[in-house]
């Protein structure tokens, strides 16, 4: 058990030692000051493509004055481990997201997710049944069943980011990693899909640069262009019991915001509650406080 903390951040993180098949696993958490109530839920934040647990470095501060706060790297990305003999896809992250709520939570847990992190959230949600609290979708990934072209794989969505599709060649495959993990092509990237570039700094560049360093970072970069869509969204909210809060950064420009809120409006639960932001993909870095405050009146009508 140790503790982090970062010249940006103006808070500390506990960090405990996990591991899920055998690997280790990255997961940071905070507490609140002062004693909660025993059947307050706890939260669990799951970053998108290519971040980690410090992309919620506006949230966690906020939502853990009044909620244990957890946070957690998917397996290949941030600090988590990359290894070779993992198949990288939705089945892996919900299983990773149900055994820590298990193992490490032991309450009943909201689960929030950006991206391809809500795509994970949601299907995590559906599988722990009573054990999850709700669920918080902002800008999630996944494909529908009833659309006539679901994305390819996780890969569409970085495709999206780089305005190519990738080649088969393993020289060509090494020649783009290398170039998307130039500062300047993150920052640019950034720049592509927040609105509001304030937060688009060189801590949070360094953030997403720094895994693309570590061994058996390319090789996760190369199997994820090839992982399978997933289990629809559509299904996964009819096994859906818990509250669903949708927030949409609607100017997104990767996921088409608009025409899929209203695919979401379609599939999603009747009791489903969404918040309609003027922001990107990342809504919850690129404006904190209001999502903090959205999750927080939500948060509010659960208890």
């Amino acid at each position: 058990m140790g503790f982090l903390a970062s010249r940006h951040l103006p808070f500390v993180v506990e960090i405990s030692p996990w591991s899920h098949l055998g690997h280790a696993v990255h997961t940071v958490c905070q507490e609140p000051d002062q004693p909660i109530p025993s059947d307050r839920p706890a939260l669990l934040l799951v970053h998108g493509f290519g971040a980690s647990t410090d992309h919620w470095r506006y949230n966690i501060p906020v939502l853990s004055r009044s909620h244990p706060v957890h946070a957690i790297d998917l397996l290949g990305f941030g600090r988590s481990a990359k290894p070779a003999t993992l198949q990288y896809g939705g089945a892996l992250w919900r299983d990773q997201l149900v055994a820590y709520v298990h193992e490490r939570i032991g309450r009943p847990t909201v689960i929030a997710g950006n991206s391809l992190g809500g795509f994970a959230a949601l299907a995590a949600g559906a599988a722990l049944g009573e054990d999850c609290a709700g669920v918080v979708l902002l800008n999630a990934a996944g494909p529908f069943s009833d659309e006539q072209r679901p994305p390819k794989g996780w890969g569409a969505i970085a495709r999206q980011s780089i305005g190519t599709a990738l080649l088969k060649s393993p020289v060509v495959q090494r020649i783009l990693f290398e170039n998307l993990r130039r500062p300047a092509t993150i920052r640019r990237t950034l720049n592509q899909v927040y609105v509001d570039k304030t937060n688009v700094d060189d801590w949070l560049v360094e953030a997403i640069r720094r895994p693309s360093m570590d061994p058996g970072a390319f090789g996760v970069f190369r199997t994820v262009f090839d992982i399978p869509s997933g289990q629809p969204l559509d299904e996964l909210f009819a096994e859906l019991t818990a509250p669903l809060l949708l927030l949409w950064g609607i100017r997104d420009p990767w996921i088409n915001a608009p025409g899929r809120r209203s695919t979401f409006q379609r599939h999603a639960p009747e009791a489903t509650k969404e918040v309609v932001l003027d922001a990107g993909h990342c809504p919850h870095d690129e404006v904190p406080e209001q999502v903090n405050a959205a999750l927080q009146e939500w948060l509010a009508e659960l208890n």
